[in-house]
């Protein structure tokens, strides 16, 4: 039986131990083979993540779609009214699917038990939570001995595309809390010998914290790294400044998780530490995932992890490229709680490229982000984040960290953390560029401030957004408390 899902409880007291208690049990627990440490499924998905037939892909996806669906119609209480959809012959398991009602998260926050498979004993629900508000994240359900190995099986694959070996060690800044950090004489590091990740606190990335940062990187000679965007900027804006070559040569690789991924950061990373950097696109509700690759930083979603449809703000179907739609994502292989026609929030748009690399694979040129991440202009239109920054960063290049906060509409603050207040040019400059950007629709009062708080999980937020979403372009499926997720 697979010890990997009934000992994650205990991590939290693994991470809170002394270094060198973490350094004894996790190179025990390194050397248990995976097979007891996850199972058998580990093995199935990494067989499934060897296929790259794309007739056999869509083969296999299609039997994986329809097992779910009669799963669910069968044992899951919210589905069980569409039983004749899957039962009725002649049609496909694509056009099954389109008989399902799109799901939003209000919906599933409201009525959770409906959404949980009555056919499976309550010891195989694995309860998780989204990296939510910090007074209510969403609660949710894995399915135990398959969720868990789903996921180390693909994350080790895109570790292995990214070439990490087993005797590499990978730096992490990934909002993980480092015990005693920031107390005299505590360092502000620890070291994971389970994932052989250097992680170093998320909490400290101030300039003063850097040499820090630099001592146990040198020490510990980490040749990859694991990082939210926001987390490995100060780092590498640091580095750029105070080069220190015997570190960012080392690097071979760095993947980038969680948070949306601006082009500037993309160019600062490979600027200083020169080598590839890709991107990971996932969800703790696990029912899609997608990678970029080497030499494409367009984003590939697995076939067999799930599957992806791209809808407008009616809920209609998008196939053409080129047009941002939401990402709405059915998971396979979560029987205990299966997820159909789930509307992240999250923005993209289909590729109008050929897709060479990863024939059989469904392929978005970005993830534009949450909708929530939309400033809203004085004429109700919604602007991305990611226009308005990638257009204008490149002004607050000695800044530590910015925020957008908007609270009427038309109007918003861009607070940024700076040694110095910006000169009133660069101010003017970065408002004039944003209400050019946005054809007059937005003004924008660029504030210093000493601090931008992080969320809960360590993630840093672009925009703090306190207008209701919800009344503009149809977006009546985000509510208030998914607003403020990010």
């Amino acid at each position: 039986m697979p010890i990997e899902d009934w000992i994650h409880p205990l991590l939290k007291h693994y991470t809170a131990a002394p270094q060198w208690v973490k350094s004894f049990v996790g190179t025990a627990y390194s050397a248990v083979p995976v097979g007891i440490r996850y199972g058998r499924k580990a093995p199935e998905f990494l067989d499934e993540i060897a296929i790259t037939d794309p007739e056999i892909l869509r083969r296999r996806a299609g039997e994986k779609m329809f097992a779910l669906l009669d799963a669910a119609t069968q044992h899951v209480p919210a589905y069980r009214h569409l039983r004749d959809v899957v039962t009725s012959p002649g049609r496909t398991p694509s056009e099954m699917l389109q008989a399902f009602p799109l799901l939003t998260k209000q919906e599933l926050k409201a009525s959770l038990e409906d959404y949980v498979s009555a056919g499976l004993p309550e010891s195989m629900r694995m309860a998780t939570f989204t990296g939510g508000s910090t007074s209510v994240p969403m609660k949710l359900y894995w399915h135990r001995h398959v969720t868990r190995p789903k996921s180390f099986a693909y994350n080790g694959e895109f570790d292995r595309i990214a070439g990490i070996g087993d005797r590499d060690v990978t730096l992490a800044l990934r909002g993980r809390t480092v015990p005693g950090a920031g107390q005299p004489g505590q360092p502000l590091w620890m070291y994971d010998p389970i994932k052989r990740y250097l992680h170093l606190s998320s909490d400290h990335l101030e300039a003063e914290h850097i040499p820090a940062y630099i001592a146990a990187i040198e020490e510990w000679q980490p040749t990859f790294i694991h990082a939210f965007p926001s987390a490995i900027t100060p780092l590498a804006k640091w580095l750029e400044a105070h080069p220190v070559p015997a570190i960012t040569a080392r690097i071979k690789c760095i993947q980038l998780f969680s948070e949306n991924i601006y082009d500037y950061q993309v160019e600062l990373l490979k600027r200083v530490f020169g080598c590839e950097v890709l991107c990971d696109y996932g969800h703790s509700e696990g029912a899609i995932k997608s990678i970029s690759l080497p030499g494409d930083s367009r984003y590939f979603f697995w076939p067999l992890y799930g599957h992806v449809e791209l809808i407008d703000f009616d809920g209609k179907p998008i196939s053409e490229p080129g047009v941002l739609g939401e990402i709405v994502a059915t998971g396979y292989d979560n029987l205990v709680m299966p997820l159909i026609r789930y509307r992240t929030g999250d923005m993209a748009m289909w590729t109008a490229q050929p897709n060479t690399l990863r024939p059989g694979f469904q392929v978005v040129d970005r993830i534009e982000g949450r909708l929530q991440e939309f400033l809203v202009c004085r004429d109700h239109r919604l602007v991305s984040i990611c226009t308005i920054g990638a257009a204008h960063f490149e002004q607050l290049a000695d800044a530590d960290r910015m925020q957008f906060e908007q609270h009427e509409t038309g109007r918003a603050t861009l607070k940024v953390i700076s040694r110095e207040d910006l000169p009133a040019n660069v101010k003017t400059a970065l408002a004039d560029g944003i209400r050019k950007k946005t054809q007059g629709g937005l003004e924008v009062e660029v504030v210093r401030v000493d601090e931008i708080p992080r969320t809960r999980i360590g993630k840093h937020r672009l925009l703090v957004q306190h207008l209701d979403i919800s009344s503009y372009l149809g977006a009546a499926h985000i509510d208030n408390e998914e607003r403020s997720e990010l």
